[in-house]
């Protein structure tokens, strides 16, 4: 082994622990990168293949009713490969001992028909048979494995399902998957206790809804080199007058849409947070390397003199910097991929696929190790080339001493104010001005990664609050099957225990705005509304304005529309009339693109009375399971939910995913304010040992030399606690804005108790660190530190 190795190893082993805080910050970066984008990669990979296999179309459209007839028409349109047409309903399903209402989406399938697009997969039993239309036997059905899973389903049990308004018996006789449902949610909801997808005979579904020869939903797939605007525009002429509401590509549906946002959301986590772990690794690499460099003048200046060449010399305190990041990455990659595998668990609980394929690419792999050793060579190459170029004879000398001058407290007239213990810890922060500022800001991150981890807590405790108490204020929600007069509205009143009534009528239309529009369903409320109400970001309370429109600001941006622009509303149902509206004012809401409008004000423009689709129902505390047994003996009521039972199944779900994630940023930044506090601390001790050996020697306790020492830290970790609270905000902020997308807002809310906790996380670091250095402190050797060369 060369000398230069032997002096290499040497060095590494009596400054292990800083060799192993270090790695651990690097190691922390390149396991964030890896869980991130491995799952990035897992969740593209498996959905695209999924895709593929599946043959899962491009174009999507829902209608009314249309005759069997047109399919030849829509499988003419240029650009369409191949089409095809289904039949599908949303109804109440009841389960044996389950009280909680559940709401089902019924979709025929064709036993005997391969299917083309949009291929069922089974996961166990097997695929339906035809049913005898007519016959009193069972309905067979295939259900979704995320609902069979959360209540417990397996083939062979017996469901029912109330389908136009007749009660029918399904038996379930294999679980299945379908590409269009791999998040399967009502409304984008993670609620997979209250929603379930069923595949039964078509024809069995078409003689129980009164759709024999009719369909209303159409999927295709396109030609290669067809683009879905052409397609679309053809698709929705041909549907209109069978009530199409909105052709669109994958973009707006469902599943692809909040599959689609996680993807986004873990390349920007896999970005964002790695590049500052990264960085801190990068300054405190160069911290630890220039003070090693400077205790080592003289050894360099006699390995100069000895025939080492300049060359030589850098790649020696190079390979110091690569040894370490070796071990970081190294760490870094092992843990990545444990929490990579661990990650796509998680998401196999709430993204059905067939397989969900966890894979470690090798190009990942080498861009985590080139963008580590990159960071870490430019952190550190000029300390080195500095270093290099030191002639031996200028090596030989000691350091030039500083430059003293009165401290700012002395210029300002405050020195009374501080002890002489005080005003010691103050000169020596004022004269390296730059490793303090750094110190203070890479404790400032350590503080903000906390705040983002846990910030992620009170976001969705905002959020579900918002939605289940602001908004919501009723405490069961129905549809009806079909517009029906406003007068239902007092049958519901008399219902036992219900103690007040709201309804509301939804149309589908299209505003046009210029060259912009928007296809969805525009909803009618009360002027006043307070069972289902309009509330901000910031929780005000809207009114529904009588003559215009208000819209969501996402709707009104995508529109290119402001208060007082007129736009036009074209009806998608009834006479299908085109009326110009303004826009009375906008709101930011957290779900959807939504446009709102007072109801008799919607149904003057229908020209269909005083007709109502929607209700919001409250009742005396207690009694939602009495009234939704009573609502399921209603032969108009569709499909009703109670909010608290689906409040509880969305908590379930998100509350252990929070943590699970809030938990790993906590333990990374922790690791960070770890690494930032003891290095520096350790530096300090190194720079400093003789003058705290000289203090011991005049007399001065342990406690008081440890004072001088760790009171430095502790002034950093106090300036720091602030600026980590703007930075972690900030930080937040960044994150929110680059998840954002049309359909949800999130929540910029951090509580106080984060803050709290961020600071208790930063300040426990910092007293571990200081427990270890005072320990150094203590057992110094006075005699050996005292001997110095001047």
């Amino acid at each position: 082994m060369k000398a230069l190795d032997r002096k290499l190893l040497r060095d590494l082993r009596l400054m292990w622990s800083q060799v192993l805080t270090i790695a651990l910050v690097v190691g922390s970066g390149v396991a964030g990168f890896i869980t991130s984008f491995s799952a990035y990669d897992a969740l593209s990979w498996s959905r695209d293949l999924y895709y593929a296999d599946a043959r899962f179309a491009d174009v999507f459209a829902t209608l009314k009713r249309a005759p069997l007839s047109i399919e030849a028409r829509l499988e003419a349109i240029p650009g369409a490969a191949h089409v095809e047409t289904s039949l599908t309903q949303v109804v109440p399903i009841t389960i044996p001992n389950v009280a909680d209402p559940i709401i089902g989406r019924m979709i025929g399938l064709d036993a005997k028909v391969p299917q083309r697009l949009n291929k069922v997969h089974l996961r166990s039993g097997r695929m339906i048979a035809s049913h005898q239309v007519g016959t009193s036997g069972l309905i067979e059905t295939l259900v979704s494995e995320g609902f069979a899973i959360g209540r417990r389903l397996k083939s062979g049990d017996r469901i029912h399902a109330l389908i136009n308004g007749k009660r029918e018996e399904l038996l379930i006789v294999g679980i299945a998957l379908s590409p269009e449902y791999i998040f399967a949610g009502m409304g984008g909801s993670p609620d997979q206790r209250g929603f379930g997808v069923f595949w039964i005979d078509r024809r069995a579904l078409a003689a129980a809804s009164n759709m024999e020869g009719a369909f209303n939903q159409v999927a295709v797939r396109l030609a290669p080199g067809a683009t879905e605007g052409p397609v679309i525009d053809q698709l929705n002429r041909l549907l209109e007058p069978y009530g199409g509401i909105s052709a669109h590509g994958r973009d707006l549906q469902m599943s692809h849409m909040i599959l689609n946002s996680e993807i986004k959301e873990q390349r920007v986590l896999g970005t964002v947070l790695p590049s500052i772990f990264l960085a801190v690794a990068g300054f405190l690499l160069n911290v630890v390397l220039s003070r090693q460099i400077a205790t080592q003048r003289e050894q360099v200046a006699a390995l100069k003199a000895l025939g080492y060449d300049n060359s030589a010399i850098g790649w020696h305190y190079l390979k110091m910097v690569l040894v370490i990041v070796v071990l970081g990455v190294s760490l870094g990659l092992a843990v990545g991929a444990v929490m990579g595998h661990w990650f796509i668990g998680i998401y196999a609980d709430v993204f059905r696929f067939p397989e969900l394929r966890y894979r470690l690419k090798p190009a990942l792999i080498l861009v985590s190790i080139a963008v580590a050793m990159a960071a870490a060579v430019l952190a550190t190459i000029n300390a080195i080339r500095a270093t290099v170029r030191l002639a031996p004879a200028e090596a030989m000398r000691p350091p030039s001493p500083g430059i003293y001058k009165p401290m700012l407290v002395e210029r300002l007239g405050l020195r009374h104010w501080f002890s002489p213990a005080a005003r010691m810890i103050l000169r020596t922060m004022e004269r390296r001005p730059l490793r303090t500022s750094l110190t203070i800001i890479g404790v400032a991150v350590a503080m903000a990664i906390v705040v983002t981890g846990a910030f992620w807590r009170d976001a969705i405790a905002v959020l579900m609050d918002t939605q289940f108490n602001q908004v919501l204020r009723g405490d069961v929600s129905i549809a009806f099957i079909e517009a029906t007069p406003a007068r239902i509205a007092h049958e519901l009143a008399k219902l036992p225990h219900v103690t007040a009534v709201e309804v509301a009528r939804s149309a589908p239309v299209r505003l046009v705005h210029g060259h912009h529009s928007w296809r969805g369903n525009i909803v009618g409320k009360p002027e006043q509304p307070e069972l289902h109400r309009i509330v901000g970001l910031q929780r005000q309370i809207f009114a529904v304005p009588e003559g215009g429109l208000l819209l969501t600001d996402r709707l009104a941006e995508r529109l290119q529309a402001r208060p007082g622009d007129a736009i036009q509303m074209e009806f998608l149902e009834g006479r299908r009339e085109s009326i110009e509206m303004r826009v009375s004012g906008t709101v930011t809401e957290l779900m959807g693109m939504n446009a709102y409008i007072e109801r008799h004000a919607l149904n003057r423009l229908l020209r269909e009375g005083d007709i109502i689709n929607q209700a919001t129902i409250a009742v005396v505390p207690g009694s939602e399971a009495t009234l939704l047994n009573q609502l399921k003996e209603l032969p108009k009521v569709a499909v009703a939910f109670s909010k608290s039972v689906m409040q509880k199944n969305i908590e379930d779900v998100t509350a252990r995913n929070v943590m699970v994630f809030s938990a790993i940023l906590t333990s990374f930044a922790t690791i960070i304010a770890i690494g930032v506090v003891y290095n520096n601390a350790r530096i300090a001790l190194a720079e400093r040992a003789w003058e705290l050996a000289s203090l011991r020697v005049l007399g001065f306790t342990r406690g008081e030399v440890s004072g001088f020492l760790l009171g430095e830290l502790a002034i950093e970790i106090v300036l720091a606690t602030p600026l980590g609270m703007v930075l972690g905000y900030l930080l937040a902020l960044t994150i929110v804005r680059l998840i954002r997308n049309d359909e949800f807002h999130f929540p910029m809310a951090i509580s106080s108790s984060t803050y709290a906790f961020a600071a208790l996380c930063v300040l426990a670091a910092g007293i571990v660190s200081a427990l270890i250095v005072r320990r150094r402190v203590d057992t110094l050797d006075l005699v050996a530190v005292l001997k110095t060369r001047e």
